[in-house]
């Protein structure tokens, strides 16, 4: 209420709105232009919002709205007289001059739609932060998921009929078929996993489990590695258990494929630094984000996770790892409910960020000593529910303990167990382990072990 008394109006703007829907019906191109600006709840006027909804089914099903087409549409779905009839819609194309300021338009009517929803989202968030019986961490973490929600440029409706799937989706496959590419999601950087997944998918939840000492944090490293340095993709890898400078001297050591503990303590070479020096100028330029934040809740993976994906458009998520993971409500919540909520707000996160998540798990003490299966997952049940993808490292700690100088050149086999699938098959791939230098590798004939 405004200090006379008078009911405050939401912010909008009639005219750009009546501007940008003329701008549609007179020229093609502006209606892709208003496509990635609005949808039509970002409409004030409800007689704009169905005109607009109307032009967005007709070019989404491929026809070319005009004066007699959207009529036509808006007189089928019976929504003609509630847009102000014909008349009033031949009228909008006398709103505008020209179609060359589209985006101006649209930017204008999004704008006005976001201060619409900057205020009922701070008004739901000031009214429940004076309930005592509702945790302010859940109200800052519902805020924070509406504000992601309105300010992601890709934000969808809430819910779709399929005949608005099916096209893009059918469009999608017949790209990937023309395009002969071997994968459609981002590649691990080892062929073998590759060829299994056709790499990870967008929304799924990656479990990588293993016991400790096998190499977790290692993989996903090598894993993130080939991904921003190697392909350019960015990554954002959340390390709640080892510092960022100890995860750098991993990447440098790998990179250059110098020994780890050699390069700690500084006993390299003249030539060796030289390669220290040009993996270090591959990392700098790589779009890799570490997050090196122990004791995270599961609120400050979610928050830090959207505002690397809108800042840094990140396109995948790693975590090492999930056991470290704190709930937010863990009083007197006994152990595996804790994991129940890890494991489903991480499935969760996959899902709104549309975005694979690949998190790093650690196996039961019972699976040392011989081949890791789905059960040996820490409270097992919520994550092997959850998780679309699961694999374990499976290395032989008798052959490990004969590693030496000579195998150094070689490395060790390990499998990687494809244990979960839920798009494509289980199996298990051979790499080749370099411990010295933390790094998996391509599994080659001549691999120690």
């Amino acid at each position: 209420m405004s200090a006379g008394g008078k009911e405050r109006v939401p912010p909008h703007n009639d005219d750009a709105e009546r501007a940008l829907i003329g701008a549609t019906l007179i020229d093609e191109s502006a209606i892709s232009i208003a496509q990635q600006y609005l949808r039509p709840e970002d409409f004030y006027s409800p007689r704009h919002r169905k005109i607009f909804e109307a032009i967005y089914k007709l070019s989404n099903t491929g026809t070319r709205p005009d004066l007699l087409t959207l009529a036509g549409e808006l007189e089928r779905t019976g929504k003609l007289d509630e847009s102000g009839g014909y008349d009033y819609i031949a009228s909008l194309t006398h709103a505008v001059p020209s179609s060359a300021n589209a985006e101006y338009y649209a930017q204008a009517v999004q704008n006005c739609s976001l201060r619409r929803s900057l205020i009922q989202i701070s008004g739901e968030a000031g009214t429940k932060a004076f309930d005592e019986t509702v945790e302010p961490k859940f109200i800052l973490e519902e805020t924070q998921q509406k504000l992601f929600y309105i300010s992601d440029p890709q934000r969808i409706f809430r819910y779709k009929k399929v005949e608005s799937i099916v096209g893009p989706v059918f469009t999608y496959l017949d790209d990937v078929r023309q395009s002969k590419t071997e994968y459609t999601g981002i590649p691990s950087g080892f062929a073998d996993l590759d060829t299994l997944t056709s790499g990870f998918q967008d929304s799924e939840l990656v479990i990588i489990g293993a016991r400790p000492g096998m190499g977790k944090t290692a993989i996903g490293l090598n894993m993130a590695a080939n991904m921003s340095i190697r392909q350019n993709i960015p990554v954002a890898f959340f390390s709640l258990e080892m510092p960022d400078r100890a995860l750098m001297i991993r990447l440098l050591s790998a990179e250059a494929g110098i020994d780890t503990v050699k390069l700690k303590k500084g006993f390299i070479t003249k030539s060796e630094h030289a390669d220290v020096f040009k993996a270090a100028e591959l990392i700098h330029d790589a779009p890799l984000y570490i997050v090196d934040m122990p004791q995270m809740t599961i609120l400050n993976i979610q928050a830090m996770a959207r505002m690397l994906k809108i800042k840094e458009k990140v396109e995948i998520i790693f975590i090492d790892y999930i056991g470290l993971i704190s709930p937010d409500n863990n009083n007197q919540i006994p152990r595996w409910q804790q994991f129940s909520e890890v494991s489903r707000s991480l499935k969760g996160l996959a899902r709104e960020l549309n975005i694979p998540v690949v998190a790093l798990s650690q196996l039961r003490r019972e699976a040392e000593n011989q081949k890791p299966s789905l059960a040996d997952l820490r409270e097992s049940g919520s994550i092997e529910q959850d998780a679309d993808m699961i694999m374990f490292i499976n290395r032989d700690r008798e052959v490990e303990k004969n590693y030496d100088d000579q195998a150094k050149e070689t490395g060790q086999k390990v499998q990687l167990m494809l244990g979960k699938n839920r798009n494509g098959p289980v199996s298990t791939i051979s790499l080749t382990f370099l411990k010295h230098i933390t790094k998996f590798v391509p599994y080659t004939d001549k691999t120690y072990g």
